[in-house]
């Protein structure tokens, strides 16, 4: 099964300004080194949580990388994000044995609790869900996993617990 890559809203001057000068030790360490282009926008991401426009236009004129080039290796791997992420990231396992197992109620219940569609983050930025292709715990079907976390063998019902538990861990 292929999960789409759901795109988040559009980026918007509402993310706010980002400090791009915390990006100045990545880029001395990788300016001059061949292949630098994926582990700069790791590093950006690492920095930031995800990749501002910002951080392009920075990496542009400081390494010469064209913002066409990046552009096209964010929007190719999934594990760039374009958008800020919520506090935890949700993903709920879609692959063949979470698929059998119902994973649908999981990511149904998940969205009607969060009110976010798949790829969104709540509006108090505390939560991102996604779909992904496979976790690697088929025989904890169906999972998710919530940053580090993973919970298996869930319902729809037990996910939603595990988010309110959550949040009121959080409150305290």
């Amino acid at each position: 099964m292929r999960i789409a890559r759901i795109s988040g809203k559009k980026i918007t001057e509402e993310q706010g300004q980002v400090d791009v000068n915390l990006l100045d030790s990545l880029i001395e360490k990788y300016k001059d080194k061949k292949g630098n282009l994926i582990p700069l926008l790791q590093g950006t991401q690492d920095i930031f949580g995800y990749i501002p426009i910002e951080a392009f236009e920075k990496i542009s004129s400081e390494v010469g990388i064209e913002l066409s080039d990046m552009y096209g290796v964010v929007t190719f791997y999934a594990q760039f994000r374009l958008n800020p992420v919520g506090k935890h990231i949700i993903k709920v396992c879609h692959g063949t044995a979470c698929h059998v197992q119902n994973a649908n109620a999981i990511t149904d219940a998940l969205k009607e609790s969060l009110k976010i569609n798949d790829g969104e983050t709540t509006e108090d930025g505390m939560f991102t869900l996604e779909s992904v292709a496979c976790l690697g715990c088929c025989s904890l079907a169906p999972v998710m996993m919530i940053d580090n976390d993973t919970h298996g063998k869930l319902t729809g019902g037990q996910a939603v617990k595990i988010i309110k538990n959550i949040k009121i861990k959080e409150s305290n």
